[in-house]
């Protein structure tokens, strides 16, 4: 669903939170998920990115903003400047936001999105097949300023 730029802010429901860096909301109960995120704090070396998982108050709020389920988090949401970005979109632009040469993923845009977006589906779906569930990641101390509790 698109909405205008920090639509957030105009929806009760939705707790205030730090929005001036981009924002990555995921299924911290998954670990190809969990995996991805710490993929992201290892090579994020300009620290852009902040995380929330979703399974917080916060996390369930902005799926239920976005039309998303709450409980089924079949795509991460990537939040930079208000906008929300979904399934691959917000996929090449995470991993994009980490510089060279993992900016190199945008030569994905050139697939269709119909196309993308049934591969990122088909992993979604069946991610917790591929690896598993865990508990919460639980960040270092080095790493908890990073992510909204």
């Amino acid at each position: 669903m698109t909405r205008a730029a920090y639509s957030y802010r105009n929806d009760p429901a939705v707790p205030a939170f730090a929005d001036d860096q981009p924002l990555i909301v995921f299924d911290g109960e998954c670990v190809f998920c969990s995996g991805w995120v710490k993929f992201a704090l290892k090579h994020d070396r300009q620290r852009r990115y902040r995380f929330l998982a979703a399974q917080t108050p916060l996390g369930e709020a902005l799926y239920r903003h976005y039309g998303l389920n709450e409980r089924d988090y079949e795509t991460n949401i990537l939040i930079d400047n208000g906008r929300a970005f979904f399934k691959s979109d917000g996929s090449i632009r995470m991993v994009a936001g980490l510089g060279f040469p993992y900016s190199l993923v945008r030569l994905f845009r050139l697939l269709p999105r119909r196309v993308a977006d049934a591969l990122y589906e088909f992993i979604a779906r069946n991610r917790l097949k591929i690896a598993g569930r865990q508990s919460c990641m639980v960040p270092t101390p080095e790493q908890r300023s990073r992510f909204i509790p």
